[in-house]
């Protein structure tokens, strides 16, 4: 019996780029933001695709050069993006429907995010086939990252363990993007190779997660 308990404790143990306490530490900064989205009567639902449209605004301005100016509105958009889901908290939880939007808008966001630096590198580089083959890595591993927890959560099991999800892919890109706008390229091609590694890796940890949790499942099951 204690084999089993020590197994599943192991199980809900998931590093990640950016600690948890500091991920903590900034919902505390969405504390004025939720209090302002309720007293101006905005749902979740709301902010997910406002979300949404900074992203495309982001995109836009980081293809067209921008990179400093995109890199601020992505900034926000990423800021309203994790408003949405303390704000469907604070209203009572969250909805079917708002989770199914949210995670949806998510995949769109971070496609049109690479497609706006994709077009930026094409447009900068003289050779941009090797940046822009990592931004298809990235972009396929975010997307498997997002559909193995997918799956998993639809078979009853929990899977958001790794080293990189959502926001850590976020804070990478948006660090790259400040860097290249700085003038330095080298920088962001390298944090491009990096999410490519990472997401790859995710995957793989979030395999063999869900198959130790399974594992652990079934011994509980002939336990009892």
């Amino acid at each position: 019996m204690s084999t089993s308990r020590d197994h599943a404790r192991d199980l809900r143990r998931g590093a990640s780029v950016v600690p948890a306490r500091v991920k903590e530490s900034a919902r505390g900064v969405l504390v004025p933001v939720v209090r302002l989205a309720v007293a101006l009567h905005l749902t979740p639902n709301t902010i997910t695709v406002i979300g949404l449209l900074f992203t495309v605004a982001a995109s836009a301005l980081v293809a067209g050069g921008w990179l400093l100016v995109g890199a601020a509105v992505l900034s926000a958009g990423s800021l309203l993006d994790a408003v949405d889901g303390a704000l469907a908290r604070a209203q009572g939880g969250e909805t079917a429907f708002g989770s199914f939007l949210d995670s949806t808008l998510d995949r769109v966001s971070e496609a049109i995010l690479y497609i706006g630096i994709a077009a930026w590198l094409f447009s900068t580089l003289d050779q941009p086939m090797l940046p822009v083959l990592a931004i298809l890595v990235a972009l396929t591993g975010s997307f498997l990252v997002s559909y193995a927890r997918a799956r998993a959560e639809g078979i009853g099991l929990s899977a958001s363990v790794g080293l990189a999800p959502r926001t850590e892919r976020l804070v990478l890109i948006i660090a790259g993007v400040v860097l290249a706008g700085l003038g330095y390229t080298p920088a962001l091609i390298g944090i491009l190779f990096l999410i490519a590694a990472l997401t790859i890796v995710t995957v793989i940890q979030r395999i063999w997660h869900v198959w130790r949790l399974s594992q652990a499942v079934a011994i509980r099951s002939r336990e009892h």
